[in-house]
């Protein structure tokens, strides 16, 4: 008998996934510059020529039998090291080499955490609009999601929704920010009511209660926003980090864990952290990738390009009647559709080869994220398709 949970996991791909895999296979149909595919969160700008250059000399320079040997289940020493240093000179956090678990990317690194601090009856409250597979990571470590309604004015959180929701069995939370969909980036104050009432029910309840920062959009920021580093508002936070947006390399999976150092038994979690890798079977991060990373740690992807996309798709879909908070960063417009039923606006968008994705997934109905991560000219030539969709419910 199989897991009747991973068997329909399996059947049945995240709508985002299933939208993507539409995409290409209407694109061999039609062409793939007549489909204006805003679907997946896969970035278009080129990943910088320094990473390349870094890589080329890996490969030229290196021991191949270091290059691609195993490192340490938790990462190469020397790399953490760097990371470590990395979060004290941009947040001013004194993390070290043992605070640091270097991954296969941030799903890894969230599935990890999860799994390392869940016992059964535990709770992860997660805020709305989310990313999908939250659900999916915390159902599959045996804990309940508990999710807080969206804030539709500026998709700030509910202060009070989230204080309300807080119990007993509360063991994690979990804040994206720059948010996937909204784009929209937690303010300071947001930060410290959050973190306010974390440590108010830690008190109550008489244990800890963990943050979980998802973090793969921290460099996707316009118009100078300040993403507040979590660490350093709250003791009892995990950052989980990603290069894959940072970097333009989703594909290569590298990405890692930071346990901040004035958690309460720091040590225990990390060990925990450890022990969770292995059990999921997510040790030695690909070994190449650690070293690229190392020597590339202040590098970026031209992140001006997503902000021209942004700037253009926001004002000219709010020119046509579309409504949406300004995204802050990532590359992300979450639009209300034009009639209740976001799964029936995305239909009738198809008729257009304008795919998008319905909020439903992301714990808000009425709703449709846009990815502009894709090359401007895309953007440009969907505008007539954004009208006439628009002119179907005028």
């Amino acid at each position: 008998m199989l897991s009747e949970k991973m068997l329909g996991l399996g059947k049945k791909r995240s709508a985002i996934r299933e939208i993507f895999e539409y995409g290409k296979k209407r694109a061999a149909e039609i062409g793939a510059d007549k489909i204006f595919d805003f679907s997946i969160g896969n970035p278009n700008v080129p990943a910088p020529e320094y990473l390349k250059r870094v890589l080329i000399a890996l490969l030229e320079n290196s021991d191949p039998a270091c290059l691609h040997s195993y490192t340490s289940a938790q990462g190469d020493v020397g790399v953490r090291k760097i990371i470590a240093n990395n979060i004290y000179e941009r947040f001013g956090t004194e993390v070290t080499a043992d605070n640091i678990y270097i991954t296969s990317g941030a799903a890894a690194a969230l599935t990890i955490s999860i799994k390392a601090m869940t016992v059964p009856g535990d709770e992860f409250i997660v805020f709305a609009p989310y990313f999908p597979e939250y659900i999916v990571f915390v159902e599959a470590a045996g804990a309940k999601v508990v999710v807080i309604p969206p804030d539709t004015e500026d998709f700030q959180i509910d202060i009070e929704s989230f204080e309300a929701s807080i119990n007993k069995n509360t063991k994690g939370v979990i804040i994206n920010s720059p948010n996937n969909p909204s784009g929209v980036v937690y303010s300071v104050e947001t930060i410290n009511s959050v973190c306010g009432i974390l440590s108010k029910k830690e008190k109550e309840f008489g244990h800890s209660i963990y943050l979980i920062s998802d973090e793969p959009y921290r460099e996707l920021v316009y118009d100078d926003i300040e993403v507040p580093y979590l660490m350093n508002y709250y003791n009892n936070t995990i950052v989980s980090y990603s290069y894959s947006k940072s970097l333009s390399i989703p594909g290569e999976r590298i990405g890692y864990i930071a346990v901040s150092p004035k958690m309460e038994n720091t040590d225990d979690m990390y060990a925990a952290i450890c022990g969770a890798g292995r059990a999921l079977g997510y040790v030695c991060a690909p070994s190449i990738f650690q070293q690229a990373i190392a020597k590339c740690i202040d590098q970026t992807s031209d992140i001006s390009i997503y902000k021209k996309n942004r700037d253009i798709l926001y004002e000219e879909l709010t020119k046509l009647g579309y409504k949406c908070a300004k995204p802050d960063g990532a590359f992300y417009l979450f639009i209300k559709a034009l009639e209740p039923n976001a799964e029936a606006f995305c239909t009738k968008a198809r008729k257009h080869e304008l795919l998008l994705v319905a909020g439903d997934g992301f714990g808000c109905p009425g709703y449709v994220r846009i990815s502009y991560c894709v090359r401007t000219d895309q953007i440009e030539k969907s505008l007539p398709a954004f009208a006439k969709l628009a002119k179907e419910y005028q």
